[in-house]
């Protein structure tokens, strides 16, 4: 005989599974481009004092080792060259090129609903970097990165729903040939996910036939410069204050060539950038100003994103310090420098000096994702899965990372205050003849999607359910939730005429 059914037990389960359905876009409670900028660590005049003194820099001091190009087009648009060969920056040449350049920029995916809208106050999450190595979390051992690791990523991050972009993490270190590489990079990178991607090239002279590969996959140049989804990071300086002449060659035939450009100015805080975060700060500030200058002078109003990246030091050691509370300063303060000047900018944010996805690991990304998107950094780069400084990349700390900036954007989202929110009338029902409690009310359960990120990965067992559980480990769910991504196809795999055309066209290392 079948034992009657509980009405009341089939409603429970129907609620819950219908809360661990995937919610839609729109239903989800934290989403890309939320704005920040609560957090201040500046204040207005500590601002101006900043603008300011990047700007004596820029008129005193000026960059050297412009590229004969870069000197026609800088000098044309009115900064002045020296005895000693350094451009120089009067105030009105910065000054136009402000009023010049592009204040609202959209970073297109190949998929139209992961476009990026950059201006104000909007934060997104992605990856960058250019590690050498993998961590093994396994083994807990390094070993070089290969193309097969980049594409791995892509795919990784295509089904993560906090990453919001993929500048290229690490380098082909399987690929001797550069040219090779770079072609090989748009190509792991693009058919592994349909979001926005970033990545570099090595000689100026690789960015035609990358460009011919982008307008494959694009099925056109047209359709290529209406929506690039691809941009080019671009290290045009090498601090202090020197330009980097073939960078800038690659620039000018990126912009030529319908490619938003980031401007990258990473200088070293006690290294190559002033020790104090003020100094680091001012140097950046001058060294992308002269960018947008040179920019502009190129292509007025091309989509340029303001990237000042200076990086903290540890002064004892000379090592790095991606994951300290000075680089979590150093990037919250950059965006306040990017929200002065209208302009859509980006700066680091995740790095973690650990050397795999432990405790270190976890509050150093933490502070820094979470301080970056309170102070309303567009684009915080290598918010995930970087490790050692820069130099290694995990597969499981990206996953685990996709959790960490769910909670880090629930910050940026932060509280909404008003006659629902406050839910007085809900205070007064449960307290004055209810049940003494919010358990279960109709406005608990409406607001429970709408108002909580819940973690895929964190545990939140009692610890009783745990050991039920067999104790799960976060680390083996993070391997197996890879191994899941991984073993299914690339959604944004291309279509297998065009992947011929691209081979035939290409030496591409990636099997078929």
């Amino acid at each position: 005989m079948t034992a009657p059914v509980s009405r009341r037990a089939g409603g429970r389960a129907a609620r819950k599974a219908s809360r661990e359905a995937p919610l839609s876009d729109a239903e989800r409670p934290i989403q890309p481009g939320m704005s920040g900028g609560a957090y201040k660590p500046l204040s207005p005049e500590q601002i101006e004092n900043i603008h300011e003194a990047a700007l004596r820099a820029l008129e005193t001091i000026g960059l050297a080792d412009a590229p004969e190009s870069g000197v026609a087009h800088l000098t044309g648009a009115g900064a002045i060259q020296g005895d000693d060969g350094r451009i120089r920056f009067p105030r009105t040449v910065v000054e136009d090129a402000l009023k010049k350049a592009c204040k609202k920029i959209t970073l297109h995916g190949r998929d139209p609903r992961h476009d990026m809208q950059l201006w104000g106050t909007r934060v997104h999450y992605g990856t960058a970097g250019a590690a050498v190595h993998m961590v093994d979390v396994r083994g807990r051992e390094y070993r070089d990165s290969t193309v097969q690791d980049l594409h791995d990523a892509a795919r990784i991050c295509d089904r993560l729903d906090n990453i919001h972009f993929v500048q290229r993490p690490m380098v082909c270190r399987d690929i001797a040939d550069n040219r090779e590489m770079d072609l090989n990079t748009i190509y792991a990178c693009c058919s592994g996910t349909t979001k926005h991607i970033g990545t570099s090239f090595t000689e100026p002279g690789f960015v035609a036939p990358a460009l011919e590969l982008l307008h494959m996959i694009a099925g056109g140049e047209d359709a290529w410069r209406a929506r690039p989804f691809v941009s080019n990071s671009n290290c045009f300086v090498v601090p202090p204050m020197k330009f980097a002449t073939e960078a800038c060659e690659v620039m000018e035939r990126c912009i030529e060539g319908g490619m938003p450009v980031l401007l990258l100015s990473a200088g070293m805080a006690g290294a190559t950038a002033p020790s104090t975060i003020a100094g680091a700060i001012v140097q950046a500030t001058a060294e992308c100003l002269a960018g947008l200058v040179y920019v502009n002078a190129v292509r007025p109003g091309h989509p340029a994103i303001f990237g000042t990246w200076p990086f903290g030091l540890d002064l004892r050691s000379g090592a790095m310090t991606g994951g300290s509370g000075e680089q979590a300063l150093l990037s919250a303060g950059c965006a306040q420098m990017h929200q002065y000047y209208g302009l859509p900018g980006g700066a680091v944010g995740g790095i973690t000096d650990a050397k795999l996805p432990d405790m270190q690991a976890g509050w150093e990304a933490m502070c820094s994702n979470v301080m970056a998107g309170l102070a309303g950094l567009n684009m915080v780069y290598e918010a995930a899965g970087m490790h050692a400084s820069l130099l290694g990349f995990c597969h499981e700390s990206l996953i685990l990372g996709d959790d960490l900036i769910g909670h880090a954007m629930r910050c940026v989202r932060g509280i909404e205050v008003n006659d629902v929110t406050m839910a007085l009338d809900q205070i007064a029902e449960v307290c004055m003849g209810g049940p003494g409690h919010y358990l279960g009310t109709d406005q608990t359960l409406l607001r429970m999607q709408s108002d909580y990120v819940y973690p895929a990965l964190g545990n939140r067992m009692s610890p009783k359910e745990w050991g039920e559980s067999d104790k799960p480990d976060l680390i083996e769910n993070a391997i197996a939730r890879k191994e899941r991504i991984l073993s299914e196809p690339s959604a944004a795999r291309f279509d297998p005429m065009l992947d011929a055309e691209i081979r035939k066209a290409f030496n591409i290392h990636l099997p078929a």
